[in-house]
Parts: structure tokens; C-alpha cells; sequence
């Protein structure tokens, strides 16, 4: 027998999986939807684009924002960094993600903004208008002051959105 998924069905997995990837609860099924999304794009996706996602999806819960950002790669690594894990876990997050995702021109097409800390490939570039932040240096063994770097730009992100609304 076959089962027929309703658009309500996709919609309740939907947020299950966001509940689950992000332990953190959408306020109703419309924000899921209709949330502008912000895409931060790092070579492996597996740090500066998974702390950058997590922290902008807090913070702007947090400031009442309605929107949501997403981690991508360029060429992405088969798992998040487990220093980035661990992390985010003492911080009391976890990623939006379960693993580095490549970056698609699908994300690209739906996307408010996309940030990068890499170049995106070539057939890319005309897709989106993009925002560089590729000199901010991460620090593999300075999980806290690469965290903060990046803080610092989402903070500054965050309240120009804010400003347009």
C-alpha cells in the first residue's frame, strides 16, 4: 500500500527536523516557510560557516528577528569539525546542520543573503549577490577566540538587518 504524503505530513517533518538539527523551536510552521535565508558559505563547511549559522539562527531568535541562515561548502568535509562541535555544545548550541552540505545553486536561488569566507565556484558567482568576510581568520585551536571573530560580524550583520525592517 502506498502512504501519500499530505503538505501537512512534509511540513510537521519540516520542523521535527528543525527542532532536532537546532533544538530549538520555530514559534509556528510559517516561520519555517516564510524566514529569509541567509547562507554562510565556507570551503569545507565544516567551521566558520557551521558556528556563523548557529550563533545568527540564536541571535536572531533572540532579537526577534525572522530569519534564518544556513551553513554550506565548497567542497565539503564529511563531518562538522569535532572542535567546532564541542564548541558549540559548551555554548549550548548545536548546528543547523547534521554534516557539511555543498553549497547548490537551489540555496543560492532562494537565498536574502549569502556570505562567504572562500570563493564560490565560478558558475556560481552571477547567482547571488554575495558578501565577502574571507579575511576573517579562524584559528583551528582557538575554538572561543575564532567564535568571537566571528560574533563580531554577526552582531554587526544582525543590526543592519534590523535597521532595514
Amino acid at each position: 500500500m502506498r502512504k501519500i504524503v499530505t503538505c501537512r505530513t512534509l511540513l510537521i517533518a519540516v520542523i521535527m527536523f528543525n527542532i532536532s538539527a537546532t533544538g530549538q523551536t520555530p514559534d509556528t510552521a510559517q516561520e519555517i516557510e516564510q524566514a529569509p535565508v541567509i547562507i554562510f558559505v565556507c570551503e569545507h563547511g565544516a567551521a566558520k560557516s557551521i558556528v556563523s549559522a548557529a550563533y545568527f539562527n540564536k541571535l536572531a531568535k533572540e532579537r526577534g528577528l525572522n530569519f534564518r541562515a544556513i551553513a554550506r561548502g565548497t567542497n565539503p568535509d564529511p563531518e562538522i569539525s569535532p572542535k567546532v562541535r564541542e564548541g558549540l555544545q559548551k555554548d549550548g548550541l548545536v548546528s543547523s546542520e547534521p554534516a557539511p552540505k555543498k553549497i547548490s545553486k537551489a540555496d543560492l536561488a532562494g537565498a536574502r543573503r549569502v556570505i562567504t569566507y572562500c570563493s564560490l565556484p565560478d558558475d556560481y558567482a552571477d547567482k547571488a549577490q554575495v558578501e565577502h568576510w574571507d579575511d576573517l581568520l579562524w584559528e583551528s585551536g582557538d575554538y572561543n577566540r575564532s567564535r568571537d571573530r566571528v560574533l563580531e560580524r554577526i552582531n554587526r550583520l544582525l543590526a543592519e538587518l534590523k535597521s532595514k525592517q
